[in-house]
C-alpha cells in the first residue's frame, strides 16, 4: 500500500501542469513546544496543526544555527553559515544595527536566485536580517532584491525591545550603568586637568591624556544619543528599495504582512511563484493587534503566536481561493528554538516553550536547534506522514531547487539533502549521517545518526554555563555565549543518546555504554573530515562589519527631519 502511494505521488508530480509553487513560512523564535501538533494543548494553533495533519511532520528537524542571522543564511543557501562567513568568533552573533557593512556575500547562491532563473516570481515578506548596505547608504549590496527576490516588503533588520516604546532596551540599560560609574570619574579628571592646564602645571604627556579623556566623554555622549534614538535608526519598514515607514509602527503589522502575501499570491496565480513568509513575530518586543490581545492563556507571547496562526490560515485560504493550493508546497518552521531567557521588566515570560528539550535560543542543546518542520503538498505528500529521522532546515534548498526543474550548484558544497524522497516514503533513512551544530563560528556538537541502529548520538565539545546549574537560563546574560568563561569545555566530549534521552539529562559514560570510545572515535573522524572542507572566508560578522557606520545609515528623510516618514498606506500596499 505504501509503495502504491509513492508511485501515485511521483506520477502526480511528473504529470503536473507546471512547476509547483512554494510558500516557505519561518516564524522568528517560536519554540517547538508552542505548537499544538508538537504537544502544546494550551495555545491555539489550528491552522499550523492542519499543515501536519494534511502533510508531513518532521520530529527531528534541526536549525543549522541557534541564532537568527546564521540560521537564515544557512537556510537560504543550503550551507553551514561558516562557509559564507555569516558566523562570528566574537560575542555579537547577529546584525543589530541597520548601518552595519556585513551581510550575505554576493557570491553565495540563494534558492530565490535559482528559482528566478526558472521563471519564478519571488518575494520575501517580513524579516530579512542578512545585511543591507556595504559601502554607502544606498548601494543595497546585501538587500533581498540583490539575492534573487523580485519583491520585498518588510524589515531588513531584526526586531528588538528598543523598537517599541515602553518595552525596555537591550542596550540602553547596560550603557547607562557603565556611564553612571565611568562618566563622573572621567569628568572629575577632566576638570582637574583643565584647572592644572590653566595654572600652567600640565606637561605635554598629561595634555595627551586630557585629549584622550575628552574623546571618551564625546564617545559616551554619542553612544547615549544613538541608543536613545535606536528606534528611528534601526526599526523601519521597506518596500523593495524604499523605506516607507520610519520608525516602524507595529500596530496591525501582522495583518499588513498577511495582506501583502495575499496580494502577491493573487498577482502570480498564473505563473510559478516562491513566497518566503518571514514573520517578525514572535521575537521580542512582542505585539498583537486588538483582535488578539489578551485572548490567549499565555499573555502577550501567546497572543502573538495565535495571531501568526491566524495569518497562516488566511494565506491558505488565498491559495484555495485562487485554486493553486494543490500545486503549492507549504513549509513551516522556526529559525531557532524559543528564547527562554526573555523575561519582561514586569516578570512576564516573553520567550517560547521548547517542550521536553533542554535550553533554548543561542545554545546547541536540543531546545535551541530542534524546531518545528511541517510540509504540506496536497495530492503529493500523504496526509499524516510523520518523519522521525534527523533533517535540517538546509534541506529545503536542494528540495525546492530540484522541484523547480533546476539543478543544485556543483561548484560548492551544499550541506542540505533533498527532503522529498524521505517525505514521500521513497527513503526510510535520512541522508544525514552526521549533522554539525555550530554556536556562532564554533563547532559545538555533532549528531551521528548511526546506520543499522536505533541510536542517535550527540557529542558536545563544550556546553553553555547555566545559573543555577541545570536551569534554563544562561549565566548573567540575555543570551548564551559560545566561548571563554561562558562555556565549559569537555574532554572527552559529553555524549548523549537522543533516541533514549531527548532531554539530554543523562550523559553516556564508559560504564553505561561499552562502545563509548568507539562512538567518540567515529564522531571525531567525521568532525575532522568536515573541518577540512571549511575554507577561510571574510567574516561578515566581525566587529568591523557589525559596528554602526554613520555613512551607511539608511534614512527616508534628511537628518534634519531625523529619519521620519510614514508612507505605508501610499507605497506599502500593492
Amino acid at each position: 500500500m505504501k509503495l502504491l502511494t509513492v508511485i501515485i505521488s511521483l506520477f502526480s508530480l511528473c504529470t503536473a501542469k507546471s512547476w509547483p509553487n512554494f510558500i516557505l513560512i519561518m516564524v522568528d523564535d517560536i519554540g517547538i513546544g508552542d505548537i499544538g501538533c508538537y504537544g502544546n494543548n494550551t495555545l491555539r494553533t489550528p491552522n499550523i496543526d492542519k499543515l501536519a495533519t494534511g502533510g508531513a511532520k518532521l520530529t527531528q528537524h534541526i536549525a543549522a544555527s541557534p541564532l537568527c542571522t546564521p540560521s537564515r543564511a544557512a537556510f537560504m543557501t543550503g550551507r553551514y553559515s561558516v562557509r559564507s562567513g555569516m558566523a562570528t568568533e566574537a560575542m555579537v552573533g547577529t546584525f543589530v544595527f541597520s548601518a552595519s557593512s556585513g551581510g550575505l556575500p554576493q557570491n553565495e547562491i540563494t534558492f530565490a536566485e535559482i528559482l528566478k532563473t526558472q521563471g519564478y516570481s519571488t518575494a520575501i515578506i517580513g524579516k530579512w536580517h542578512l545585511g543591507l548596505n556595504k559601502e554607502r547608504n544606498s548601494d543595497f549590496h546585501h538587500h533581498p532584491l540583490n539575492h534573487g527576490f523580485d519583491y520585498f516588503y518588510g524589515t531588513p533588520m531584526t526586531h528588538l525591545r528598543d523598537c517599541i516604546p515602553e518595552n525596555g532596551s537591550v542596550f540602553f540599560t547596560g550603557l547607562v550603568k557603565v556611564t553612571e560609574y565611568l562618566f563622573p570619574i572621567v569628568c572629575l579628571t577632566l576638570v582637574t586637568l583643565i584647572f592644572l592646564n590653566y595654572t600652567g602645571h600640565v606637561k605635554a604627556p598629561w595634555r595627551i591624556f586630557f585629549y584622550f579623556l575628552l574623546c571618551i566623554v564625546i564617545l559616551l555622549v554619542l553612544c547615549i544619543f544613538y541608543f536613545w534614538n535606536f528606534r528611528y535608526l534601526n526599526c523601519f519598514l521597506m518596500k523593495n528599495y524604499h523605506i516607507i515607514q520610519q520608525p516602524l509602527i507595529y500596530e496591525n503589522l501582522t495583518q499588513r504582512l498577511t495582506k501583502e502575501a495575499a496580494h502577491f499570491i493573487s498577482r502570480n496565480k498564473h505563473k510559478p511563484f516562491l513566497l518566503l513568509m518571514s514573520y517578525v513575530q514572535v521575537h521580542t518586543a512582542l505585539y498583537a493587534s486588538q483582535d488578539f490581545r489578551g485572548k490567549s492563556k499565555h499573555g502577550i507571547y501567546g497572543d502573538a503566536v495565535e495571531e501568526v496562526d491566524w495569518s497562516i490560515g488566511k494565506i491558505i485560504e488565498v491559495l484555495k481561493k485562487n485554486q493553486v493550493e494543490k500545486n503549492t508546497l507549504v513549509y513551516f518552521t522556526s529559525d531557532n528554538g524559543g528564547h527562554v531567557e526573555e523575561i519582561s521588566s514586569s516578570g512576564e515570560v516573553h520567550g517560547g516553550f521548547n517542550g521536553i528539550y533542554k535550553g533554548g535560543k543561542a545554545t546547541c542543546w536540543e531546545g535551541g536547534i530542534r524546531v518545528p518542520g511541517l510540509i504540506q503538498w496536497p495530492g503529493v505528500i500523504e496526509a499524516g506522514t510523520v518523519i522521525n529521522e534527523p533533517t535540517s532546515n538546509m534541506d529545503i534548498f536542494p528540495m525546492i531547487v530540484k522541484l523547480s526543474g533546476s539543478t543544485v550548484p556543483q561548484d560548492r558544497i551544499i550541506d542540505g539533502k533533498d527532503l522529498l524522497p524521505l517525505v514521500l516514503g521513497k527513503n526510510v533513512t535520512s541522508d544525514h549521517e552526521f549533522l554539525f551544530h555550530y554556536c556562532n563560528a564554533y563547532l559545538n556538537a555533532v549528531r551521528w545518526n548511526q546506520r543499522n541502529s536505533t541510536s542517535i548520538w550527540k557529542a558536545f565539545f563544550f556546553t553553555p554555563n547555566f545559573n543555577p546549574e541545570g536551569s534554563e537560563g544562561c549565566f548573567n546574560s540575555h543570551v548564551c555565549h559560545c566561548y571563554g568563561v561562558s562555556v565549559t569545555q569537555h574532554n572527552p566530549p559529553l555524549l548523549f543518546d537522543l533516541s533514549r534521552d531527548p532531554s539530554e539529562k543523562h550523559p553516556i559514560t564508559p560504564e553505561t555504554e561499552p562502545n563509548f570510545y568507539n562512538i567518540l572515535e567515529t564522531i571525531q573522524k567525521a568532525t575532522e573530515a568536515h573541518q577540512k572542507t571549511i575554507e577561510v572566508v571574510d567574516n561578515q560578522l566581525s566587529w568591523s562589519n557589525v559596528i554602526w557606520k554613520p555613512w551607511l545609515q539608511a534614512c527616508c528623510s534628511s537628518w534634519f527631519e531625523f529619519c521620519y516618514c510614514d508612507n505605508d498606506e501610499e507605497l506599502g500596499m500593492s
